[in-house]
C-alpha cells in the first residue's frame, strides 16, 4: 500500500505536486560574488530534486539589496540578470519537482557588521540580552518606504516567473518585516498599518495584491505565516486566523504555518518543547500541528506546516489530520533523498543536529551553522555529515560569515 504523501496534490492555480512533501525554506547563504545562484546553489537543488521532494521552496531570495537576512544571502529585484536564475530554476526542476522561490525582507533582523538599511513598522530593536548589540538599530518605516517595498516584492515575483519558477512564497514569517508588521510587540504604528491586526495585516494583504496584478494566474503564490510568536503579548493563533480569513479572499495557493522568531527560536523547537511535556511523539516531532489544525478549519486554501517531522510515520500523521502539505527542513538537509529512501525503509528516521547549550541564543545560532555546514557539502558534491561538531560548525561558519560579509560590503559599494 502506498503512503498518502507520495500522492499528487493539485493547487488551486492549477499546478500539481507530485507528491505531497514539500522542502521548506532554509537559508542558504550560498550566493556567488554578486549575489546571486552560483554552480553550488544548482548542484544542491538538483541533488534535492533527485531525492524526491515534491515542493522546494528556495531559502529566502532578498527583494532589496541593500537589507539582507546574512551576507551570502541572494538577491532579485528589478533589473537584476536574470540568467543565473534561470539556470537555477532549471536546477531544482530536474525530476519534476515544483521550484518555488520564497521572497522576503528582513526588516530588523539585520547583523549589524552587515550595514545597510535596518527597516521595521516602529524602531524597537531586537531584544537577545546580551547578543542584542549584534543587530543594527531600526528606524521606523515611512509611507514612501512602504509602497516601495510593496512594488519590491512584486517585481521580485515577476522576475522569479520570468526565470522559471513554478511560483513563490511570500515569508511572513520568523521575526522578518511583514511577521514585525503583524506582531503587536514590533508594530507601534497609529497609522492604517498599525493597532488592530486588521491594519496590521494590511502590508501583507497589500503584497499578495501587488503580486497577483503582475503574474499569471497558474503561478503559485504561497505566504508562510506564524501560527503564533510564542512570545507573550504577541501574534497569536487569533491573529493568525484573522490573517487566513482575509487570505481566503485572495488567489492564494498555500499557506505555510511555521512560529517563532530570532527572539524565540520555535522553529528549531525550543518552544515547543515546553508545550509538548507529555513527551507525545506527534506534538515532539511536528510542532506547529496544533495550530495548523485549527487554522485548517477557517482556511479555503491548502495548509502545509513545518517544523520537526523526521519520519514518514509522522508525515502521514500530519495528512491524517487534515493539513495538505508536509514541510520538512532540517530532514532533507541531513538527508536529502528522504523521500526516495522511505519508499524503500518507511522506518528510516533522519538525524537531528540540534544543539542543546546553555545558552539558547548560541544553540540556535549552532545549529543553523550545522545544518548550514550541510548544504554547502551538497553544493560542493559531497554528503551530508550527520556527526558534524557543532562547535567547529560554529567557529567555520562565523569566518565563512566574516569573508562574505566583506564581499557584501564591496557589493553594497
Amino acid at each position: 500500500m502506498s503512503s498518502p504523501a507520495f500522492t499528487p496534490f493539485t493547487l488551486p492555480c492549477g499546478a500539481t505536486l507530485p507528491n505531497r512533501l514539500a522542502k521548506a525554506a532554509m537559508e542558504e547563504n550560498m550566493s556567488d560574488e554578486g549575489q546571486i545562484p552560483g554552480p553550488n546553489m544548482l548542484r544542491l537543488y538538483q541533488r534535492w530534486a533527485e531525492g524526491g521532494t515534491g515542493l522546494l521552496i528556495t531559502g529566502n531570495v532578498m527583494v532589496d539589496g541593500r537589507a539582507m537576512t546574512g551576507p551570502g544571502g541572494i538577491v532579485l529585484e528589478k533589473d537584476s540578470d536574470i540568467a543565473p536564475f534561470k539556470a537555477w530554476a532549471e536546477a531544482a526542476k530536474k525530476n519534476n519537482s515544483q521550484v518555488w522561490m520564497q521572497i522576503n525582507h528582513p526588516g530588523r533582523q539585520v547583523y549589524a557588521a552587515m550595514g545597510g538599511d535596518v527597516l521595521s513598522p516602529s524602531n524597537i530593536a531586537l531584544d537577545l540580552g546580551k547578543h542584542s548589540h549584534l543587530f543594527g538599530k531600526p528606524r521606523a518605516m515611512t509611507h514612501k518606504n512602504i509602497q516601495q517595498l510593496i512594488q519590491r516584492f512584486a517585481d521580485t515575483a515577476l522576475k522569479a516567473e520570468q526565470a522559471g519558477f513554478g511560483g513563490i512564497q511570500v515569508h511572513g514569517a520568523h521575526g522578518y518585516l511583514i511577521s514585525q508588521f503583524l506582531s503587536p510587540l514590533t508594530n507601534k504604528r497609529n497609522d492604517e498599518f498599525g493597532g488592530a491586526i486588521e491594519n496590521r495585516m494590511k502590508l501583507l494583504i497589500s503584497i499578495i495584491h501587488a503580486i497577483r496584478a503582475q503574474v499569471s494566474p497558474n503561478f503559485a503564490v504561497a505566504v508562510k505565516i506564524n501560527s503564533a510568536d510564542f512570545q507573550r503579548g504577541g501574534f497569536d493563533s487569533d491573529d493568525a486566523k484573522t490573517v487566513i480569513l482575509a487570505l481566503n479572499e485572495l488567489d492564494v495557493d498555500l499557506v505555510e504555518l511555521s512560529g517563532g522568531s530570532y527572539e524565540s527560536p520555535a522553529m528549531q523547537g525550543n518552544a515547543a518543547e515546553s508545550s509538548s511535556a507529555d513527551g507525545r511523539t506527534l506534538q515532539r516531532e511536528a510542532y506547529f500541528l496544533d495550530f495548523a489544525k485549527e487554522i485548517a478549519q477557517v482556511a479555503t486554501m491548502p495548509i502545509m506546516t513545518t517544523g520537526g517531522v523526521r519520519r514518514l510515520a509522522i508525515a502521514e500523521d500530519v495528512l491524517a489530520n487534515g493539513i495538505d502539505i508536509v514541510g520538512m527542513g532540517t530532514a532533507l538537509a541531513m538527508n536529502p533523498s528522504l523521500p526516495n529512501d522511505w519508499k524503500k525503509n518507511d522506518q528510516l528516521i533522519a538525524h537531528n543536529p540540534a544543539v542543546q547549550w546553555k545558552d539558547k541564543t548560541l544553540s540556535s545560532i549552532a545549529t543553523m551553522a550545522v545544518i548550514k555546514r550541510q548544504l554547502q557539502r551538497m553544493g560542493k558534491g559531497l554528503e551530508p555529515k550527520v556527526n558534524a561538531s557543532p562547535l567547529f560548525s560554529l567557529i567555520r561558519d562565523r569566518l565563512r560569515l566574516k569573508k562574505l560579509t566583506k564581499r557584501y560590503h564591496e557589493f553594497l559599494n
